[in-house]
């Protein structure tokens, strides 16, 4: 008897998707947002949390300490200085941004994540791009968080409002440029390696390193009246970028030694951070586009 070769048909209920097909705008909106509660470990274990929300509990509490001071002792000027408020407290930025960049950028790349995130209707530049803001979005929130408690704090307890702003807004800025230089160095360093380990040493590295090397020269140059190489060393680090430009083209409070006088000197760091940001955010979409293929 012979045998039967042909195939059969089964009906197990599969039915095409129906519904409102979303445009590439909410498409990126979702990956933002995701990203952004992904840097915090919300949606993610309760491992994943811990670093995160500690470094952000951890930059509020000096924020909350000088707070309740004020509101206690009544006093209304003679507390910490807003731009001085995150260089003082940098570090714990440096640890949350090695901890969470990886997280968006390496372990997509470790899973195989990144093929599927590619292969979809939205460019490879805009995924690049979104995720640096997810990160950049979170850095910005965990750095002016303090700065904007210190604030209500102050103008509550009747101290000048113009006064309070005229440092506040200029230190916020700072954040925001700082939020966006560190965003994208770090995420081409993480999308350079699946290896998270590797990435959050080579982070940690070049941050602490860059900031150390900086304020080490700045303080020699000082010393020494080298004022002209005390505002080119300023270049070196994000921070010293990010406060060089606030308190040269703001006019505000400079926690720097090298504050850069001069049109042409401020002028220098702002294009200086233009090219750091855009040179960054280059490479790691190249790098997109290499995994893509």
């Amino acid at each position: 008897m012979a045998s039967r070769t042909g195939g059969v048909i089964h009906d197990i209920g599969y039915r095409p998707y129906e519904g409102r097909r979303l445009s590439e705008g909410s498409i990126a909106w979702s990956l933002f947002r995701r990203g952004y509660l992904e840097a915090f470990g919300i949606g993610r274990s309760a491992r994943a949390k811990i670093l995160p929300m500690t470094m952000a509990v951890l930059m509020l509490i000096p924020a909350l300490v000088i707070v309740s001071v004020i509101v206690l002792v009544s006093l209304a000027e003679g507390f910490l200085n807003y731009s001085t408020y995150i260089n003082i407290f940098s570090v714990g930025i440096v640890i949350f941004v090695a901890g969470q960049a990886p997280v968006l950028f390496t372990r997509d790349l470790r899973s195989g994540a990144i093929s599927l995130y590619l292969a979809r209707p939205l460019p490879t530049w805009a995924f690049a791009l979104i995720r640096c803001a997810s990160l950049a979005a979170a850095i910005f929130t965990i750095s002016a968080l303090p700065l904007l408690l210190m604030f209500i704090g102050a103008v509550s307890n009747e101290a000048d409002f113009t006064d309070q702003a005229s440092d506040f807004f200029p230190a916020v800025l700072s954040v925001l440029i700082l939020s966006v230089i560190l965003a994208s160095v770090t995420g081409l360093i993480s999308a350079l390696t699946t290896r998270r380990g590797f990435a959050v040493g080579a982070i940690l590295i070049s941050l602490w390193v860059s900031s150390a090397f900086v304020t080490a020269v700045q303080a020699i140059a000082d010393f020494n009246r080298m004022d002209g190489l005390s505002q080119f060393v300023g270049l070196l680090s994000p921070f010293s970028l990010a406060d060089g430009i606030q308190s040269g083209l703001l006019g505000g409070t400079a926690s720097f030694l090298g504050s850069p006088e001069g049109i042409g000197m401020i002028l220098l760091y702002v294009v200086s951070s233009i090219v750091l940001v855009l040179g960054s955010l280059l490479l790691l979409i190249r790098s997109y586009r290499r995994k893509a293929k």
